[in-house]
């Protein structure tokens, strides 16, 4: 039930996935979908982040904030550990298991996305101060 209710909320990106590895199929019928549909949660996490920093990010050039964003997710394990955790808890057990079997090169991956889904919306980070 639980597998179908959350395979139901994701967005449907109709990828060919037919002549890709294993570890292809997994990122583009679980990950992106689920990153799709967290979205906004997602930035709006990495919002938090950026303001607990008192604006460091504004006072950087553009392509500073991009290099910024992809620093932050690669060295700060607990901003990766929470933007992960937004993600895997719309895993299936089925994911899950899938997930785990290969950790290493799925959380490759995910950082990846994660880090170019974030720089791909750098403009809109705007200071509130």
């Amino acid at each position: 039930m639980r597998s179908q209710q959350l395979s139901s909320i994701r967005p449907n990106l109709e990828l060919d996935s037919s002549q890709s590895t294993p570890a292809e199929q997994f990122q583009n019928q679980t990950l992106r979908p689920i990153l799709k549909f967290q979205h906004e949660l997602l930035v709006a996490a990495f919002r938090t982040y950026i303001d607990k920093r008192h604006g460091i990010f504004f006072q950087l050039s553009a392509k500073d904030r991009v290099d910024w964003i992809k620093q932050s997710l690669q060295k700060d394990q607990s901003l990766r550990n929470t933007l992960t955790g937004m993600v895997l808890g719309h895993f299936t057990l089925e994911e899950w298991t899938t997930f785990k079997e290969n950790e290493a090169e799925h959380s490759r991956r995910l950082t990846q996305m994660l880090i170019q889904r974030l720089q791909s919306v750098v403009e809109t980070f705007k200071n509130q101060e």
